[in-house]
């Protein structure tokens, strides 16, 4: 008997962590930070397992809300491997040194504040994790290819596979052997898209006893991607025609990449004229160069562009900024250019300051290319708001606001049920997790209705036996 226990990501969308103990061999999979509100004081509660008694992780990707409490892990007492692509190990650096930094600088915040105001928040003062924390979980890392099989423990293995979410990303397989008998254990992670730039197809299997399945969109499906070019077409030859800028406000992590892509196609197709185009983002140019780095994980477009020396990380009148005196200068600049700059929902980062730059000017486009959450100042734009405030100040909202369908880089409803439609036998059981409770529970009546397959959507922290 094998044990299952739901650490994370149950009924949300954060927080990714599933604990497996076999044998006396104790592993997580994903070990993500809580990024929504509601849920980020469990971000500071002790581990449900202990740190020291973890013999390894296998991390899905890089995205915060999968690997983003390793260093807490590591604080904590954790000294196994945690097991990833090199390309996942690589982002994962970046992210969480990133995340340290921010961590302590919040801490700092706080301190000042609740002795100012002669009180106590909710969360503890001290950081999270530190940077110094984030440095020595890295240490431990240790990649692997996609394929390749790790001895875990003592009759558990894992393999890991192409995800086509975000760059190195992967689906895990966990094979287990007790008593003569073997058992599969599948974990999405997040699904990726089919035909989608950079990017190889996810990965379909033919076999899995359990599969713990995402469905951040199990209960809806996304918009068509095969206008995204007409769409970026229209939108730089009207602001170009104004004499505007184009703001894009983008993540680092794949969203970037992703819209350089489609700039380039159109380049190449003479489709848009030449342009000066700024990737204003220290962090997504540092992961921009990680995708350079691992031309291996390409798909056979993105092979045959960098094979004719047209790779989108190069094209002509592209410049990746990573200064402040780099970023500010791009505002003096006179003409049409294209900015992409972080944050993707405008929260934080360098694209406050080109949207405090821009958001007043009718010749200028303000270019959303990613969701917008509530609450977020790119969901007022979004929304429409007829002014908005940023840093202090109040804008008129004049700028052209656009935003293009078609990103996403998780699977929908139906690219879900394609994912799971290559098993040639039912799985003893499905567990969907990583969506909000309506989707989750929208999917696993979906698969009970359409394949006749035993599901359930867990609940924080249940725990399961797995024959």
């Amino acid at each position: 008997m094998s044990k299952l226990k739901f650490l994370g990501a149950a009924q949300n969308v954060t927080g990714s962590s599933y604990y497996l103990e076999v044998g006396s061999t104790r592993l997580l999979v994903d070990c993500g930070l809580y990024q929504e509100r509601e849920f980020r004081y469990r971000n500071w509660e002790p581990f449900l397992v202990p740190p020291d008694e973890l013999d390894a992780i296998l991390l899905t990707h890089a995205h915060l809300d999968h690997c983003g409490l390793l260093p807490k892990l590591f604080r904590g007492g954790f000294r196994g491997r945690v097991y990833c692509t090199a390309a996942t190990s690589d982002i994962a650096s970046i992210i969480l040194l990133d995340s340290a930094k921010l961590q302590e600088e919040d801490a700092r915040f706080k301190q000042k504040r609740h002795q100012r105001e002669g009180r106590k928040g909710p969360f503890p003062e001290d950081p999270l994790y530190t940077v110094n924390d984030a440095e020595a979980a890295l240490s431990l890392f240790s990649p692997v290819r996609y394929g390749q099989s790790i001895e875990i423990g003592n009759g558990i293995s894992a393999t890991f596979h192409d995800a086509g979410h975000v760059f190195g990303s992967s689906m895990i397989m966990v094979d287990t052997k007790q008593n003569g008998q073997e058992t599969k254990l599948l974990f999405s992670g997040d699904v990726g898209r089919w035909n989608k730039p950079i990017l190889r197809d996810p990965t379909v299997f033919s076999e899995a006893d359990y599969i713990v399945v995402e469905s951040t969109y199990g209960d809806r499906l996304h918009e068509s991607s095969t206008d995204i070019g007409s769409h970026l077409v229209e939108a730089i030859l009207a602001t170009l025609e104004a004499g505007g800028n184009i703001i894009v406000p983008s993540f680092a992590l794949e969203r970037a990449q992703e819209i350089i892509y489609y700039l380039n196609e159109l380049l190449i197709a003479h489709k848009i004229p030449p342009l000066m185009v700024f990737l204003d983002s220290p962090m997504a140019v540092s992961i921009t160069e990680v995708f350079q780095r691992h031309p291996e994980l390409y798909d056979r477009e993105m092979t045959k562009l960098v094979g004719l020396d047209r790779s989108p990380f190069d094209f002509p009148g592209l410049t990746m900024t990573r200064t402040q005196d780099e970023s500010k200068a791009i505002n003096r600049i006179k003409g049409t250019s294209i900015i992409i700059a972080g944050s993707g929902m405008c929260t934080g980062g360098r694209v406050k300051h080109h949207l405090a730059n821009n958001i007043s000017r009718p010749e200028s486009t303000v270019l959303f290319i990613g969701y917008q959450a509530r609450g977020t100042l790119g969901r007022e734009i979004v929304d429409g708001a007829q002014k908005v405030r940023i840093f202090g100040e109040y804008h008129p909202v004049k700028a052209r606001i656009t935003q293009i369908p078609g990103f996403s880089a998780h699977a929908d409803r139906d690219e879900l049920l394609k994912w799971l439609s290559g098993l040639v036998r039912p799985p003893k059981h499905v567990f969907v997790t990583h969506g909000e409770s309506e989707a989750a529970t929208a999917f696993s009546n979906l698969l009970r209705e359409r394949k006749d397959w035993k599901t359930s959507v867990p609940d924080y922290r249940e725990e399961v036996m797995l024959d």
